[in-house]
C-alpha cells in the first residue's frame, strides 16, 4: 500500500462471515451501538465496514477485527417478523484496518486504508470450468444472482468473490480469499479447494 494513500475513520462491524466486494449481506440489527451506527450511516449516507472476527462473538463485549474488511453500504431496511431491524448490505472495496479503538458504547472503529478495485481480468481457459459450477451454486443458492449479467461470469474478480461466498469454506479460507490481491490465484486456489466437496 502506497504510503500516501489517505486514511479513512471508519464504523466497524465485526462478523463471524466475510463480505466480498460486490456481495449482499444481510443483518439483524439489535444492540444499541449497531442501532446508533445504522442511524448514522442511513443520515449521513456513509458506510460501514465488515471485519472478520478472529476473537470474541458478534454480540456482547468488541470482538477482535480482522485487518483487512470490506466497506458495506446500506441498501435496503426493513422490520423483521422478530420486531428487530433488518438491513441489507451490499460490499464495496476492501480496506486494511491500521488502527482501532473502542468508543465508550462498544462500537468499534477503525483508522482504515482503502484498497484499489481490482481490473478487470479475463478467466483463464483453464480455470473455464469454475463458471459452470457458480451457476449451478446460484441456481441453488443465490437466487439474487439468477439474472446477473453473462460478462459477470468472464470477469475473474466477480467469478472468485461469488464462489467463495457460496461455497461451505471455512472462515480462514473466506478471509485468505479476501485478502488476495491476485483474481486469477484466487480462482486458481478454489479450484484446488474443490474436490473437498465433489460426492464420492
Amino acid at each position: 500500500m502506497a504510503a500516501n494513500t489517505p486514511s479513512l475513520d471508519l464504523p466497524l462491524f465485526p462478523l463471524g462471515t466475510v463480505l466480498y466486494p460486490g456481495g449482499q449481506l444481510s443483518l439483524r440489527i439489535f444492540e444499541p451501538r449497531y442501532l446508533d451506527m445504522v442511524r448514522e450511516c442511513a443520515r449521513t449516507g456513509s458506510s460501514f465496514g465488515v471485519c472478520l472476527i478472529l476473537q470474541g462473538q458478534e454480540a456482547g463485549a468488541p470482538a477482535l477485527p480482522a485487518a483487512v474488511g470490506t466497506l458495506a453500504r446500506i441498501v435496503d431496511f426493513h422490520n423483521r417478523e422478530d420486531g428487530l431491524l433488518g438491513i441489507l448490505a451490499e460490499g464495496g472495496e476492501r480496506f486494511r484496518v491500521t488502527r482501532t479503538r473502542v468508543r465508550s458504547d462498544g462500537l468499534v472503529r477503525g483508522d482504515v486504508e482503502m484498497w484499489p478495485t481490482e481490473p478487470t481480468h479475463e478467466v483463464p481457459v483453464e480455470l473455464a470450468l469454475l463458471q459452470s459450477i457458480l451457476e449451478r451454486l446460484i441456481e441453488n443458492l443465490a437466487p439474487q444472482w439468477r439474472h446477473a449479467p453473462r460478462h459477470l461470469y468472464d470477469d475473474a474478480s466477480w467469478l472468485g468473490f461469488r464462489l467463495a461466498e457460496l461455497l461451505p469454506l471455512q472462515t480462514d479460507e473466506q478471509q485468505r480469499l479476501l485478502e488476495l490481491t491476485d483474481p486469477v490465484q484466487r480462482l486458481a486456489e478454489l479450484r484446488d479447494i474443490l474436490p473437498r466437496f465433489q460426492r464420492a
